[in-house]
């Protein structure tokens, strides 16, 4: 398969590699006709494009940027290819395996797997992200360091109605406390830029025309910091996370979304529910009921 760190500015497989400033780079989701939805040639090629910005020592601080009016709609649900069509990055094995044994470990390299590799990426890493984020969405922007958020950005989950927990990079009780986890899931009704900001899941929120000016800036202004010193200090609170169990209950979690998903393929004969499309399609063209 082609790779992202084929060439500057080219679109490769999704991804874009992108060197605005000196000592950033910029990688940018370009699939903005499919709201930025992640099949696995884009999951592979950002993979690729991070590794790019990990070995290049000029490189500070890497912003993770979306095409077009939203950040990404998610996981690609009409991906039809395969997982053997990709040489794999992690060594949890046995996607070929029948039943649950090779859809839980295809879902380990693909998205819990990829995730919290990027997360241990040992440079800053910022968000870029407008309009919607929607559950692969959310799990993108989470294992970035920073969250820079234009006004119109809404972060949602509503895979409740799958039948499963939600994403598979479960790290909704870190990110925005347990109550409002809870509400979130339950509801699958988005939070608003300022709601996210308020929670501390986002640092900044500007106008969606100051975006990209914004987090360029901001990235510019880090990565005049010493590298040595942006390690250390993204690995000090990474570790307390660890410390706290993020890693475990992101383990956990995922045990029990694959769970969901075997009770899916028994009760359904498909790996999800299928009446989640119309919950999920009808909530959408409702005004939301759940914010103050």
């Amino acid at each position: 398969m082609s790779q992202a760190a084929d060439g500057d500015g080219a679109t490769v497989d999704g991804v874009r590699f992108e060197q605005p400033a000196e000592g950033v780079a910029r990688i940018v989701l370009a699939r903005p006709e499919a709201r930025n939805a992640q099949d696995k040639a884009m999951l592979y090629a950002l993979n690729a494009a991070f590794d790019r910005a990990a070995h290049d020592d000029e490189v500070r601080v890497i912003i993770l940027a979306g095409d077009g009016p939203h950040f990404s709609s998610g996981h690609d649900l009409r991906d039809a290819s395969q997982i053997s069509d990709f040489p794999p990055v992690g060594n949890w094995g046995g996607t070929a395996q029948p039943g649950i044994e090779g859809y839980m470990a295809s879902e380990h390299e693909i998205y819990l797997g990829l995730c919290w590799r990027w997360r241990n990426l040992p440079k800053p890493t910022i968000a870029q992200v407008q309009g919607k984020v929607i559950a692969g969405g959310l799990m993108l922007a989470w294992v970035c360091d920073l969250i820079v958020a234009a006004e119109d950005a809404e972060f949602s989950d509503p895979v409740v109605a799958f039948g499963v927990n939600g994403g598979e990079y479960f790290a909704h009780p870190w990110e925005v406390g347990a109550r409002k986890a809870k509400e979130m899931l339950f509801t699958g009704e988005a939070l608003t830029a300022a709601e996210a900001k308020q929670l501390g899941m986002v640092n900044r929120v500007v106008s969606g025309e100051r975006l990209e000016a914004y987090t360029l800036e901001m990235a510019s202004h880090v990565a005049e910091r010493p590298s040595m010193g942006l390690k250390l200090a993204k690995q000090s609170v990474n570790q307390m996370q660890d410390a706290q169990g993020l890693w475990t209950s992101l383990q956990a979690a995922m045990s029990l979304h694959q769970l969901g998903h075997s009770n899916d393929w028994q009760v359904h004969g498909v790996g999800i529910d299928p009446a989640g499309v119309g919950i999920i399609r009808k909530q959408a063209k409702a005004p939301p009921k759940f914010r103050d």
